[in-house]
């Protein structure tokens, strides 16, 4: 059940990944987080309202409320970063925030192994190699670097956070759902902050309809892999659901091979397998 769920996890937030970024190359990202997240969250009440979900309510939601909180912070880099692209280098590069979890090890007394010291020695040469140096030809833009290692930090916290906020499967629901009403007040704040400031919410043209059904899929994929991560962590060992769920850039990167015709130069393409070898490696250790 672990290896289900966890593989799940990883085929679910790699397409949600590769429809956010894409999405995000026509509309503002802060749009597309607000819209999908929205759109989650309603699906979210209905479950909860007939799975009486509200009988789960207790303090333990705030880890919800926080990871609400950051969840948009980290969505709306990640998309920015995968706009700016490619989505084969930035995607791998989001999966070093595996060493969140790391970290609060080590902050309640755990000591890392040799295989985990060795994991952020990998993680980190991948960052160095997938931004550059280039010979020639432009390298990755610095700013999508910036924003994909922002955005790592904080989905890392959000699953520290969100893995505290339920025991049960009802009361999963009902942290997922409390963690998309805050998303959706947050960005709603930040959209209308940017609005106010000049920032135009839509693109020219105003609002594309058409791609309503692609920013529900990608709310609910997002949504989903979150619920099947929590359920394949609490089932099994978290290492082995680590691993597994951080597979996700791979279906990014195919998603964007495929689709998208990218090509990786091979200083990029070395530093994105590291990051995801090194991030493997902390998982592991």
């Amino acid at each position: 059940m672990t290896a289900l769920f966890a593989l799940a996890t990883s085929l679910l937030w790699g397409l949600a990944d590769f429809g956010g970024g894409l999405l995000t190359r026509r509309t503002p990202a802060l749009t597309v987080v607000v819209v999908s997240q929205a759109i989650a969250a309603v699906v979210l009440g209905v479950i909860v309202v007939f799975t009486g979900a509200w009988s789960e309510a207790g303090d333990q939601l705030w880890f919800a409320a926080a990871a609400g909180v950051v969840g948009p912070i980290a969505l709306i880099c990640f998309y920015k970063a995968l706009a700016l692209g490619p989505m084969g280098v930035v995607s791998p590069l989001g999966t070093v925030g595996v060493a969140v979890p790391v970290g609060v090890g080590l902050f309640l007394g755990e000591r890392p192994g040799l295989m985990q010291v060795a994991g952020i020695a990998v993680a980190v040469l991948g960052v160095v190699l997938a931004g550059g140096p280039q010979l020639r030809g432009a390298p990755v833009q610095r700013q999508a670097i910036l924003l994909t290692l922002i955005a790592a930090f904080g989905f890392g916290t959000v699953f520290a956070l969100i893995a505290e906020a339920s025991t049960t499967t009802t009361g999963l629901f009902l942290a997922l759902f409390v963690q998309r009403v805050v998303n959706v007040g947050a960005g709603g704040l930040a959209l209308y902050a940017s609005s106010r400031r000049g920032v135009a919410p839509l693109p020219e043209g105003g609002f594309a309809w058409r791609s309503l059904p692609a920013l529900g899929f990608v709310g609910l994929a997002d949504v989903a892999a979150n619920g099947t991560y929590v359920v394949a962590a609490h089932h099994g060992p978290v290492t082995v659901a680590a691993v597994l769920a951080s597979l996700y850039p791979v279906v990014t990167a195919l998603a964007a091979r495929g689709i998208l015709r990218e090509r990786l130069r091979a200083v990029q393409a070395a530093g994105a397998g590291l990051a995801l070898v090194g991030t493997l490696l902390l998982a592991t250790g």
